[in-house]
């Protein structure tokens, strides 16, 4: 029994589309549970006791929580060989993960400098500042994910959705927010809409309900 806790436009769209793969893969379902940030719900005592650090992705595997979306993908690729989401010869699978965690660990945070600005400066010029320099930075991430995906075929390894294709478009999407419009980015904006209309992405999006373009012209 899986259960995935996830919120809408958050980084837990990666293992959402991952299970939906699995379940187009193998047949095998999972139980969604939505957790509504915006009313503070990761922050209950419920919550905190799978994932003290009151963020999604949670994901609950026979009763037992497991986070962290590099983990949750790894734990997810080894039990569903089926459905390949990594390479299985063991230098193209490690170059694999170098990229999932470099999004995690690297281009994930420089967002949440953007967006969540006041967990790293008290005044407003000061976080005016953080917003501005992440929002460079962020860029500059996002043209190194194009150089990457603008030879997909026609996805990011291959034939089969992985989730470096989830992540990349909520980073895409993402980048709306930082006042990036995805049209700026023609090669990796071409990639997205192929992705978003693998059946696994699809699903995950209606749950979801949410959409690519987050973008505003100022």
């Amino acid at each position: 029994m899986l259960e995935l806790y996830f919120a809408p436009g958050a980084c837990s769209f990666v293992p959402h589309v991952g299970l939906e793969a699995v379940r187009a893969a193998t047949g095998e379902g999972f139980e969604p549970r939505l957790v509504k940030l915006h009313k503070g719900e990761q922050k209950t005592p419920e919550y905190l006791a799978m994932n003290p650090n009151g963020q999604v992705p949670v994901l609950v595997v026979d009763g037992k929580p497991l986070s962290q979306i590099v983990a949750i993908c790894d734990y997810l690729d080894r039990r569903y060989p089926q459905a390949a989401f990594l390479p299985i010869e063991p230098w193209s699978r490690a170059q694999a993960m170098s990229q999932l965690a470099w999004m995690n660990n690297t281009v994930h945070p420089t967002f949440t400098h953007i967006f969540r600005a006041t967990d790293f400066a008290q005044s407003e010029a000061a976080q005016a500042e953080v917003r501005k320099t992440a929002a460079t930075k962020y860029r500059t991430c996002l043209e190194r994910i194009q150089s990457w995906v603008s030879g997909a075929s026609p996805y990011w390894l291959g034939s089969r959705i992985s989730f470096h294709d989830a992540y990349a478009f909520t980073l895409l999407r993402w980048g709306g927010y930082a006042g990036i419009d995805p049209k700026s980015l023609p090669a990796y904006l071409a990639y997205v809409e192929r992705v978003m209309a693998a059946a696994p992405v699809a699903a995950a999006l209606e749950r979801e309900r949410i959409k690519l373009d987050t973008y505003k012209a100022a």
